[in-house]
């Protein structure tokens, strides 16, 4: 177990942020068959596309670069903020020195050796950023892209959970509340899933937290430059994703409000804005605020500004409306790092 000293400085200048790279290299890893395997309808969704580019890219080197506890800084550098894109990410990717990446091939292929010799020469080439990075733009588009708003939307509702969280109850019940492994005792965050032991002083740098669909039910952390000390943990909302078929409908919710209305109200178990929500469910923006209006005007769900969104979330009679439909009615259709 890890404890990571916090003082209150930490907690001023700890942060949220998003990572693009770092969820693409996830997938690739579930997909590789490294993290728990995806869900069969993602899997079987994704499967040829991920054989197909391990076959015409020059992908096997990218997932060369990780082992089962660590992998290569480069291929999934630190996130800036909450507003990080792929193409940010791609960005810094592609301006890393060759001698770099090199550096960072040895230190993982000293720890799981690459046998193939295919993969070996291409990462111990003069090319061999340009031929990863254009590897992983290509996953990215084939694998991640069209899924990427709605995973986003996941990841930015969760952040909004937890800074009402930090707001209402404190920072001890927001780390305690991200993930089964992470406890707040003594003035430390203790990570339960870190595989080394010993004691990690902020010094004031703050955390930083990244919210992450693709490492449930796993948490992580870095501890090392060229990353913030930083702890990613699953999103709010991941664990469903997850469950085979991946979508929930309110049957007798339905009957009562109209589908698109009873998806609506069965989503906000936290706030969100009309276009996360749009993002989340692939609905149009402006039929979303109808039938938010809608909800609204029965009494189900309130609103309040935070910054330049307006958040909905459910009334307590939302509440009770969604958790009888919950307890009666739901039916399943088809539809770099240290972890634990």
């Amino acid at each position: 177990m890890l404890r990571l000293t916090v003082a209150a400085e930490d907690l001023m200048r700890s942060r949220f942020a998003l990572s693009p790279a770092f969820e693409l290299c996830n997938l690739l890893r579930c997909l590789q068959g490294v993290n728990r395997p995806l869900p069969r309808g993602w899997a079987e969704r994704l499967g040829p596309a991920f054989a197909r580019l391990r076959r015409e890219t020059d992908l096997d080197a990218a997932l060369a670069l990780h082992t089962s506890r660590f992998g290569a800084d480069f291929v999934a550098p630190p996130p800036r903020g909450l507003a990080q894109t792929w193409a940010d990410d791609l960005a810094v990717i592609r301006s890393t020195t060759a001698a770099e990446a090199h550096r960072e091939f040895a230190r993982v292929d000293a720890a799981v050796p690459v046998r193939e010799p295919r993969v070996r020469a291409v990462l111990e080439s003069a090319d061999v950023v340009p031929r990863v990075a254009e590897a992983l733009d290509a996953a990215w588009q084939e694998l991640l892209a069209a899924d990427w708003p709605q995973l986003r939307a996941v990841c930015e509702r969760d952040v909004v959970h937890r800074v009402g969280v930090i707001g209402e109850r404190g920072w001890a019940a927001a780390v305690e509340s991200l993930h089964r492994g992470v406890a707040w005792r003594d003035g430390a965050i203790e990570l339960g899933f870190f595989s080394r032991g010993g004691t990690v002083r902020l010094d004031g740098e703050g955390l930083l937290l990244i919210p992450s669909v693709f490492v449930w039910p796993a948490a992580a952390a870095h501890l090392e430059a060229p990353w913030p000390k930083t702890l990613i943990y699953p999103a709010r909302g991941t664990a469903a994703l997850w469950e085979e078929g991946g979508r929930v409908e309110p049957g007798a919710l339905a009957a009562l409000l109209g589908r698109s209305r009873a998806r609506l109200l069965a989503e906000l178990d936290a706030p969100a804005s009309t276009s996360q929500l749009a993002r989340s469910l692939g609905m149009a923006v402006g039929a979303v605020g109808d039938h938010l209006a809608v909800l609204r005007t029965a009494g189900l769900l309130g609103r309040a500004r935070s910054g330049r969104s307006v958040l909905y979330r459910r009334t307590p009679l939302g509440d009770a409306l969604v958790g009888g439909a919950e307890g009666s009615s739901f039916t399943v259709i088809d539809g770099p790092s240290d972890s634990g």
